[in-house]
């Protein structure tokens, strides 16, 4: 199975950088789409069906053109779940389930601390969250949470790490947490294959960032440690241009 996570800054604004013609040529099983910025009803969701996504479900934030997730997929679901039926969280649309046999893959968008307020938030959702997962995996092992955490988790994981280390997606606290998170149970896939420094999944639009590889590691594709021997492949699709993140890709023997 081919699973791609994308926070594409806007679903319609990507579609208009010929996001549909990547997506053919990427082929991926199932892609997950974070920040998708609109409502199912705003979309043509037959452009998805034509490039083969006959699967799409979307969970958009109750705020207009703002977060939302969705899923789209070759396969059909046994069953989808939006949200997490925590209202706090849901309202923001960051969470959606397709459970496969064999697999259960999430979208899943984590807030960003852009001020105190926001970064408060964050941590009362990335608690709840960890509970959230806690208690899911004990009727859906096999997990895996792909999407935009929002914190880089190592030094080698952002392009300035004493510099950058009192900005909020660097905290040491944000870094703890998704430090804490992988131990209960999940395998960073990206860096689990690749131990490469320089690989980033999102650039400021400032200073021309990604032209100079300015970048941060914010994107993960998570995998429960017990499927960890069906990780085949991790990769960074940072060619694609539609986002100020790029995509990432893991394989998963299913």
């Amino acid at each position: 199975m081919k699973i791609i996570s994308y926070n594409v800054n806007g679903i319609r604004a990507a579609l208009s950088k010929g996001f549909i013609d990547w997506l053919k040529s990427a082929n991926p099983d199932v892609i997950c789409l974070q920040e998708i910025k609109a409502l199912k009803e705003q979309l043509d969701l037959d452009v998805f069906a034509e490039a083969g996504y006959t699967y799409n479900y979307w969970f958009s934030a109750q705020k207009k053109g703002y977060s939302g997730v969705a899923i789209l997929s070759k396969i059909k679901p046994n069953h989808v779940e939006y949200g997490t039926g925590i209202a706090s969280m849901d309202f923001e649309g960051r969470n959606i389930r397709a459970d496969f046999d064999g697999v259960s893959v999430m979208s899943l968008y984590l807030p960003s601390g852009t001020n105190d307020a926001r970064l408060d938030h964050k941590f009362e959702y990335m608690d709840m969250f960890q509970e959230y997962i806690g208690n899911l995996k004990k009727e859906t092992p096999n997990l895996v949470i792909c999407g935009d955490y929002n914190i880089c988790h190592e030094e080698i994981d952002i392009h300035n790490p004493k510099g950058l280390s009192k900005v909020s997606g660097f905290l040491p606290s944000e870094r703890k947490w998704i430090g804490a998170f992988i131990a209960n149970g999940f395998i960073d896939s990206f860096r689990h294959l690749n131990k490469e420094p320089d690989n980033y999944t999102w650039w400021s639009y400032r200073a021309n960032s990604r032209a100079n590889n300015k970048g941060w590691r914010l994107d993960y594709a998570m995998v429960s440690n017990t499927i960890q021997e069906k990780i085949k492949r991790a990769v960074i699709l940072s060619d694609a241009v539609h986002s100020d993140h790029c995509p990432i890709l893991v394989e998963i023997e299913n």
